[in-house]
């Protein structure tokens, strides 16, 4: 489990207008200050947070966590390594009943994982496609996780043409082309800042600026110099950096343009 690091050793001064497009603040990582953290984090510049749900009980915290914090919205979704222990979104009226919910910004976080393989590839292109389809007939976003599967991500995709995000993204500039061809987003944070971060920063100098969206994946995945600590919203900066001095433009221009991506792609107004 990441250590914790208190919030104020985790910004970065002087940026705001953050839109942390993924998290996951219903963690145990966060017992111990879950709310207090979560309090303080629009002092630190955050403006918006998507707390994205693995299985129905995640979907239900992310959820509640939407209604005690007004710049929290949430994801519902079955993640690939607990499709083999879920229950059929058909017959899952809790599930349905949380992904029509007005907080529900996208479901997700959904895909394929073929590298831990905790749920069978059958089980988990079913909960993909079940799910995919789902967002269509709700005119939702997703949200998509994918490792080491991009052939049968890829694949889904192009059938279902959803509006979204690549979560995380670990490809090739080549395969960040296929997803922007379909009017996806790709989704960077603090891996774009590790010293073998050779495919995530390609994949930003790739993608157009339009198209980039910021997020954390906390409590994992946080930025150099904090690598091996918990992870929060107030260390996208780093990241931020990171990407900026790739793209060439300052790191508060990229945060304001990511904001506004964010806000177009999951239909939020931070008024």
């Amino acid at each position: 489990m990441p250590t914790i690091c208190p919030p104020e050793r985790a910004s970065v001064s002087g940026m705001d207008n953050i839109f942390d497009t993924h998290a996951h603040y219903d963690d145990r990582a966060f017992d111990a200050d879950r709310l207090t953290l979560l309090d303080s984090l629009p002092g630190q510049g955050i403006r918006a947070v998507i707390n994205c749900g693995t299985n129905e009980q995640s979907s239900r915290e992310s959820a509640q966590l939407s209604r005690l914090f007004g710049f929290v919205y949430f994801a519902c979704g079955i993640h690939p390594h607990d499709a083999g222990q879920a229950v059929p979104l058909k017959k899952n009226a809790a599930m349905l009943e949380l992904a029509a919910d007005g907080k529900c910004a996208a479901i997700g976080e959904i895909g394929l994982d073929y590298h831990y393989q905790y749920s069978g590839r059958d089980v988990q292109l079913v909960f993909f496609e079940e799910q995919l389809a789902l967002a269509r007939e709700l005119r939702k976003p997703v949200i998509i996780h994918d490792r080491e599967a991009h052939a049968g991500t890829l694949n889904l995709l192009k059938k279902y043409k959803p509006a979204g995000v690549m979560h995380c993204f670990s490809g090739s500039a080549e395969f960040a082309a296929e997803v922007l061809r379909l009017g996806m987003y790709i989704g960077l944070g603090g891996a774009v800042t590790f010293r073998n971060a050779k495919k995530p920063l390609e994949a930003a100098r790739a993608t157009p600026l339009e198209r980039l969206l910021l997020e954390t994946d906390c409590p994992y995945m946080a930025p150099e110099p904090l690598r091996g600590k918990r992870c929060d919203s107030a260390m996208i900066p780093y990241a931020a950096q990171k990407i900026a001095d790739a793209k060439g433009i300052g790191a508060q221009t990229l945060i304001d343009i990511t904001t506004e991506n964010a806000c177009r792609l999951f239909g939020i107004s931070l008024g």
